[in-house]
């Protein structure tokens, strides 16, 4: 049986919300803001990493919510991306001010580009990506990949895979990596042994598919579930990213980072404390005229927000970067060959690669504000419908 979903990888015209009015200049400057006089940035683009959906809550919530102008911007830009545009090329290309995307797609590019980026928070503290394989498969770990068909999207999204054969010592080239579309089509239709599946999205997508067999919805008895977070293949995943340059020469731009991750952190606050208020504002985005989304369901967006908050509040504060998980993913990414023999990277990234210093200062001004920006999320039950809908 042939299951069709389709893929969606359309242009995604960028969503701005302008504000009423320009609101007063709000955040501390950062540390390279404070050497001197310089215009405010009223007005920045941000580049997210795929289609509209919960995975960029945050960044809808503070739109929906005025949090961007509450911080002195009067217009904020967020630009979906259905594969066409790689989030790190357009911020290096001065297309957009900010990028969300995975750490170990950004170090690929800063080596082979030869250019620099600062992670200045790390949105995912955890990885949300699993391998899922049939129940009957005999597949139920990292070790018995050798000799099989490997699901993946591509673009970088493989390489946690290869981090984690290459810390069992396995053979990568044994591997057969099938290019999988962003559905869950490959293993339903058994052109993969285990395809590669998020823990907010395309493992929901299994989960609202109907059995042929049973006349019912698959559910996790029916699939084994390997998670990469239970490996030392794990990288870390959505952060935020700026200019590095930039950051050093221009302090409006420094002090934009700060006043923007001050507006971001109090819409991933409100996501967490209004999970099911925020998953509408997405799906509200996602649904919006001239907007091209996949999945959109409703109760989709409501599973996915409910997992990405697992993701993120993780303990401790908002996206301050761990020492050692940045480590882990760069070891990973140093060891990591795919099954042509290719490395993702060869050498140490370097130190400005990522800072904590612009998002400690918005976390201190929020603090002082009264914004709580630490804890974990307490999850709610979400019950999958056929097509998330």
């Amino acid at each position: 049986m042939t299951h069709s979903t389709r893929r969606a990888l359309s242009a995604v015209a960028g969503i701005a919300v302008a504000s009423l009015a320009l609101a007063s200049c709000a955040g501390g400057s950062t540390p390279d803001a404070s050497d001197g006089d310089f215009t405010p940035l009223t007005s920045v683009k941000l580049q997210l990493q795929w289609l509209p959906q919960a995975q960029f809550a945050g960044y809808y919530v503070a739109l929906d919510q005025g949090y961007f102008e509450e911080e002195g911007f009067d217009e904020v830009e967020v630009i979906p991306s259905g594969g066409d545009i790689v989030p790190q090329d357009a911020l290096v290309a001065g297309d957009v001010d900010f990028a969300v995307a995975w750490v170990p797609k950004v170090l690929g590019t800063m080596e082979n580009q030869g250019v620099e980026l600062t992670d200045i928070a790390q949105v995912f503290q955890k990885s949300g990506t699993t391998q899922v394989s049939w129940k009957d498969s005999g597949i139920t770990s990292v070790d018995d990949f050798e000799g099989k068909r490997i699901g993946s999207w591509g673009f970088g999204n493989e390489w946690e895979i290869f981090a984690a054969m290459a810390d069992k010592g396995l053979d990568a080239s044994t591997v057969q990596i099938t290019t999988q579309d962003f559905s869950m089509n490959a293993l339903l239709d058994k052109d993969v042994d285990a395809a590669q599946a998020m823990t907010y999205n395309e493992l929901a997508q299994l989960l609202e598919t109907v059995d042929p067999a049973t006349g019912e919805l698959y559910t996790m008895d029916d699939i084994n579930v390997i998670s990469y977070e239970d490996t030392a293949g794990a990288m870390l995943q959505d952060a935020i990213w700026a200019d590095t340059q930039r950051l050093s020469d221009d302090p409006a731009y420094a002090d934009a980072a700060t006043r923007f991750l001050k507006a971001v952190i109090k819409g991933w606050v409100f996501a967490r404390d209004n999970p099911t208020e925020a998953a509408d504002i997405t799906y509200a985005a996602a649904t919006a005229p001239n907007v091209s989304a996949f999945p959109v369901g409703p109760v989709h967006q409501l599973w996915q927000m409910n997992e990405v908050n697992k993701l993120i509040w993780a303990g401790g504060d908002f996206g301050l970067i761990d020492s050692a998980a940045w480590d882990q993913t760069v070891e990973g990414a140093l060891a990591a060959k795919n099954q042509d023999g290719l490395n993702l990277i060869t050498t140490e990234p370097p130190a400005s690669a990522y800072s904590n210093d612009y998002l400690e200062e918005a976390l201190a001004a929020l603090e002082d504000e009264g914004v709580t920006v630490d804890g974990e999320y307490t999850p709610i039950e979400v019950t999958l419908t056929e097509g998330g809908q």
